[in-house]
């Protein structure tokens, strides 16, 4: 057996997404023998612990086996070379047409859905007039700063965080315009001691305004997440945000749907409050991946309020709606990533 076997083995071990197997896409960067039985082998894979990428490695390691060769792997993409952020994977925003949709919610789940799966996370919150991301983790230490000036974030449930409420008084507004608002985010993104990060999970403020803009600009976004909920004022605003998307070319890896269904505690009955279907058809109506729907349920509120994010309780039913939706991200990044090579 020597490298261009294994080369060859590997030719039966396809992307499920991509359609074609992981040679002829360019997905293997390397391969090196250790010793006879064990081999290493570099993946152009770009998003960790999705369930997607996830798979492939483990074909990887089961059609090695088969011929009695133990498989070592690790990944690796080539970066985008962008100056901003070099160590994190991928930088995904979460964004909304319009307030009241439960973007937060949804970033915030997202962030420790992603963290509870093993991988290394970062939350920004980039809502610079109405910060409550904090509150939603319980988030009770501030950033520190170091001699060189830069800012330690503070970490919760794996999560390194980052929010305009960290500088502020707690009930104190924050009445800027737009100069000042870029200036900030600026020093946020890049003064920010991240480390090395799989999934920076940016939280965004809702409409397309200045904090949106300075984000499309600044930041090497892998892509977006569009949140709404089925009603279909909040479809016709989230309409807005994809335009602004694709004015800055910037990848839109599918629709989340909000508050879908009220499960009421008491009766166990299912009532469509903001109606029924519409993220989903908006998604359709624009080729776009439909990530998952989110029912509306008190625990949902109350994991929020009380700073315990609900994607973390293993024995909820909308717990697992959101890590079935942090899969989704993560595979869909994947994709994104993969095809760019």
């Amino acid at each position: 057996m020597n490298t261009e076997d294994v080369r060859e083995l590997l030719r039966s071990v396809e992307d499920p997404e991509l359609g074609d197997d992981i040679v002829s896409l360019n997905l293997v960067n390397s391969i090196d023998w250790e010793d006879e039985e064990t081999v290493h082998i570099s993946l152009a894979l770009g998003a960790p612990y999705s369930p997607s990428e996830t798979a492939i490695a483990n074909r990887v390691r089961e059609t090695l086996a088969e011929e009695g060769i133990t498989a070592e792997l690790s990944a690796h993409v080539p970066d985008s070379g962008s100056e901003v952020l070099p160590n994190v994977e991928n930088v995904i925003a979460v964004s909304s047409g319009k307030g009241g949709v439960g973007k937060s919610t949804v970033s915030v789940n997202l962030a420790a859905g992603l963290a509870d799966r093993g991988a290394r996370v970062g939350l920004f919150d980039a809502d610079i007039y109405g910060p409550n991301v904090p509150r939603m983790v319980d988030a009770d230490q501030h950033p520190q700063a170091t001699e060189d000036e830069t800012i330690v974030p503070p970490e919760k449930y794996g999560m390194k965080l980052m929010s305009m409420a960290f500088m502020v008084g707690e009930d104190d507004p924050v009445i800027w315009r737009g100069p000042m608002v870029h200036k900030v985010l600026t020093q946020l993104i890049e003064d920010v001691e991240w480390g090395h990060l799989d999934y920076l999970i940016v939280d965004l403020p809702p409409g397309t305004g200045d904090t949106q803009l300075t984000m499309l600009q600044t930041m090497p976004l892998t892509g977006s997440v569009v949140v709404t909920t089925p009603q279909q004022v909040a479809i016709d605003d989230a309409r807005k945000g994809l335009q602004m998307f694709g004015r800055h070319d910037t990848p839109v890896l599918g629709i989340t749907e909000n508050m879908s269904t009220f499960r009421c505690p008491d009766c166990g009955g299912e009532h469509d409050i903001f109606g029924s279907g519409g993220g989903e058809q908006f998604a359709e109506e624009n080729d776009l991946p439909f990530l998952g729907k989110i029912p509306l349920d008190p625990s949902v509120r109350a994991g929020g309020d009380e700073g315990k994010p609900i994607v973390l309780d293993q024995d909820s039913d909308v717990g697992g709606a959101f890590r079935e939706l942090s899969g989704n991200v993560a595979n869909m990044a994947g994709i994104i990533r993969r095809q760019q090579l």
